[in-house]
């Protein structure tokens, strides 16, 4: 471990101490996996913005740890998950990380954002991940993966209504939805309720609360949860 330098070493200790705290004995293989790509989004961050410039000091808190974290709550029997909207690989690569037993597929329509993540899956030998420079709504997309995931996962912006309508032609019979969220969420439920009620077997919201930094949630991240049907 002492070989590691600086910089991964330091998110290695930043990473395995949030999982401790969180009274979690992580594989250090997952913990060394998480510290090297923090490493490679921090130093491809100088040139290419994938995640906020004054945030680079958090990326373990803010970006690995919390995507990495709602491993604990993907139900299961998934097989094979698609990252909406993956920007720098968050919280697609995390979660390929964590399970590697899953499929996945990480998208977004910037492509040089998906050369980026393209590197990083290559460099952390993720072969159970393929990256896609495309939109979900496309056509083409919907062609190549329809019916194909049993599992979305996103931390982008859009509203859960229209999640649901890019989901819908790529999930399986069943399938689940875990969006990381923030703020007031209740004018997106009202309308995604509204509009796909019958698609909606169930819906949870978890609070993202964790110590030492977050036991009160102060941060305010939710992570919603929907059981879909078709």
């Amino acid at each position: 471990m002492n070989e590691l330098p600086d910089s991964k070493l330091k998110y290695l200790r930043e990473i395995t101490n949030f999982y401790w705290e969180n009274g979690y004995n992580p594989e250090i293989t997952h913990m060394e996996r998480l510290a090297h790509f923090a490493d490679l989004v921090a130093n491809k961050n100088e040139d290419l913005n994938l995640v906020s410039r004054k945030d680079t000091e958090f990326i373990i808190e803010n970006h690995v740890f919390i995507s990495a974290y709602i491993t604990k709550y993907i139900p299961e029997r998934c097989t094979r998950f698609l990252d909406i909207g993956t920007g720098g690989g968050f919280p697609g690569i995390p979660i390929a990380v964590m399970r590697p037993d899953l499929g996945s597929v990480l998208v977004d329509s910037i492509g040089k954002k998906t050369d980026a993540v393209k590197e990083f899956v290559d460099k952390l030998m993720l072969s159970n991940t393929s990256v896609e420079n495309m939109r979900v709504e496309d056509p083409e997309f919907i062609e190549k993966y329809k019916n194909s995931f049993d599992l979305f996962v996103t931390r982008g912006t859009e509203p859960l209504i229209i999640l649901l309508r890019y989901i819908l032609p790529l999930m399986k019979d069943k399938a689940y939805l875990m969006a990381i969220k923030g703020g007031d969420l209740t004018d997106e439920f009202e309308k995604v309720e509204l509009k796909y009620k019958s698609n909606i077997k169930k819906s949870t919201v978890y609070e993202l609360h964790y110590k030492p930094s977050n036991l009160r949630n102060i941060k305010g991240k939710k992570l919603v949860l929907l059981e879909l049907i078709k």
